[in-house]
């Protein structure tokens, strides 16, 4: 974890102090379960939880422990003990590590989707909001990086709510998969401990029971879980892209908010560049490669190995702090945008009408032309304004006065059914119709 790209919530949760304060709590709650079935004296367990649930967990110490038994569980057991007293020894009855280790991990990605999920809701959020201002601020669509059709920049965002609402219900599955907990003992097959102490344990730490934990969770699980968290780091770089693109000075629709007093270059002062989306973009990256090493831990040797348990420790706390980090770094974007929609309707008009190029193509074959000869007069009027373009980056030669003065386009069309084809409103028409769709409203 670097500070630099770090929320504290999210870092917190990651801290020897939470992992061990969770170890505690499962070991505990399994003592519950067994002095209830009788296996280990009621006082005993009731002793564990009054002497250890406010104590403070010396990580130096443990880490003093682990040194010499080179086992980090029986480090945290041994800690314990130290605090608990006598009654310790009732402690990890019938369980092995992977019972407190696997169920810990799974405990700490679950909290950690909880705080992914509140970061898209802080974008969606935002999102939404811009979507609803620029709802029918026209701008161009770009296929291939080039002028198309006209859309709306609330369009735009709305495309990205949606693909941001897919993650957030990917985010939840994802939380419900891996939120699965293991007290099944060496080798999973509850040998030396009551599968109702499982059920138990599951229960006060809000996860539901593994249906077949071997001596671990199966990895599966938490491949897909940084797997989806890679998608969402890939919405993220989308978008970031996108805004990247539209903020190029020769383009200048949007940029991202820049702060008195910021400096954009150490050598040269007047540039205002995309720094917040290109950071997001990196950080998408690394969000990603966490997904490979979860998928190669899925094959693990027979009834367990630990071969996963280096990477987990690794991409853990990584994965989730880099991606809380981002989602609420393009919130931020979002809700500062700032948007320039004379800038998009000057672009949009660059070409001279050639966006509508579609429209007369059309007209043109519902009048009687073939498609081929129809598609060739529309080219033709059409690379007059291209090479106009070229020459010195906007149209002097205009499409509709191309078309009007074409005798073969004249033959099909009217000039009232020409200039009636170049109506901007005519590309919008569906704007609420989408949005509906998208919001629900």
């Amino acid at each position: 974890m670097i500070p630099r790209y770090s929320r504290p919530e999210m870092v917190a949760l990651w801290e020897p102090e939470a992992r061990f304060r969770i170890w505690f709590e499962i070991e505990a709650h399994a003592t519950d379960a067994l002095a209830d079935l009788g296996v280990v004296p009621k006082a005993a367990a009731a002793a564990i939880w009054e002497k250890a649930r406010n104590a403070t967990f010396d990580v130096d110490r443990i880490d003093e422990i682990e040194r010499v038994t080179k086992h980090d569980v029986i480090a945290f057991l041994t800690h314990l003990a130290e605090i608990v007293g006598p009654e310790a020894r009732f402690v990890h009855q019938g369980m092995t590590s992977s019972d407190v280790l696997d169920t810990c991990f799974a405990v700490q990605l679950a909290r950690a989707a909880d705080i992914l999920i509140a970061d898209v809701d802080r974008l969606l959020a935002a999102l939404k909001a811009r979507a609803y201002e620029h709802k029918l601020t026209p701008t161009i669509g770009r296929s291939h990086g080039i002028h198309a059709e006209p859309v709306t920049f609330g369009l735009k965002l709305a495309e990205a709510y949606a693909e941001f609402a897919r993650s957030r219900t990917r985010l939840l599955a994802a939380r419900a998969e891996i939120a699965t907990c293991a007290i099944s003992g060496a080798v999973g097959t509850f040998a030396n401990i009551d599968p109702r102490v499982e059920a138990y344990v599951a229960e006060k730490m809000g996860l539901t029971v593994e249906p077949v934990s071997t001596q671990v969770i199966p990895r599966d699980r938490h491949a897909m879980y940084f797997a989806t968290l890679a998608v969402v780091a890939s919405s993220i770089e989308r978008l970031s892209i996108e805004i990247r693109h539209l903020q190029r000075t020769e383009v200048l629709e949007a940029e991202e908010f820049f702060s008195p007093g910021q400096k954009g270059s150490s050598a040269m002062p007047h540039k205002r560049n995309p720094v917040l989306t290109e950071n997001l973009t990196g950080l998408a990256r690394m969000v990603r490669s966490y997904a490979l090493p979860a998928m190669e831990n899925v094959a693990l040797w027979h009834e367990r190995d630990i071969s996963h348990s280096s990477v987990e420790r690794m991409i853990g706390p990584d994965a989730t702090v880099t991606l809380d980090f981002a989602l609420n770094r393009l919130a931020g974007v979002v809700e500062k945008l700032v948007v320039y929609p004379e800038r998009m309707a000057l672009n949009l008009d660059k070409l001279g009408g050639l966006v509508h190029s579609q429209r007369i193509l059309l007209a043109l074959t519902q009048a009687g032309v073939s498609r081929e000869e129809a598609y060739a007069l529309v080219q033709r009027n059409a690379m007059k304004v291209w090479d106009s373009y070229q020459k010195t980056g906007t149209a002097t030669v205009d499409f509709l006065a191309e078309l009007l003065a074409d005798p073969d386009v004249r033959k099909a069309l009217s000039e009232a059914d020409i200039r009636e084809k170049f109506d901007l409103g005519y590309h919008l028409k569906h704007v609420d119709a989408i949005f509906a769709r998208v919001f629900g409203e």
